[in-house]
């Protein structure tokens, strides 16, 4: 139903639009090629294979999955800093790569919203926000992240 009426709005509004292939995102798509088929869509218009967006409980599940957890992007020079302090400590941590995921950028939402800041990395020992590498690594050299992690 969404394709024809994309059909139909595309003739009535754009009757100069080449027939050919349009570029629509990362998906090159002929309008009018049998190829596309109805199933691809539902009666809203949105894909069924559509990625659930992140939760507030995801996320929440996500910071209970481990002792320490550390939401991350592969490329951020402090997010590895985070990650060399639990390393020197020679205590396993789980990193969530946020670059890595589709949901990634609703995950970061999420924590902004639970932490006050949007930045990464974001370091939870024991479900409790310790903040981000910076903050990580002075309480390493103080001694009281090891503290928080044997209590």
């Amino acid at each position: 139903m969404y394709f024809m009426f994309q059909q139909k709005f595309r003739k009535i509004f754009f009757p100069f639009f080449n027939n050919s292939s349009n570029k629509m995102g990362d998906y090159s798509a002929d309008w009018d090629s049998p190829d596309y088929t109805y199933d691809d869509v539902d009666d809203l218009g949105s894909s069924k294979s559509k990625i659930m967006p992140a939760t507030r409980e995801l996320v929440n599940e996500l910071i209970a999955s481990d002792s320490v957890v550390i939401f991350s992007k592969t490329y951020c020079p402090y997010c590895t800093m985070a990650k060399e302090v639990f390393d020197k400590l020679k205590h396993k941590y789980t990193a969530i790569e946020l670059d890595s995921r589709d949901d990634g950028d609703e995950i970061q939402s999420i924590l902004s919203e639970l932490t006050g800041a949007r930045t990464v990395p974001r370091v939870f020992v024991k479900g409790e926000c310790l903040g981000g590498g910076t903050d990580v690594k002075k309480m390493f050299e103080s001694g009281e992240l090891s503290m928080k992690l044997s209590h």
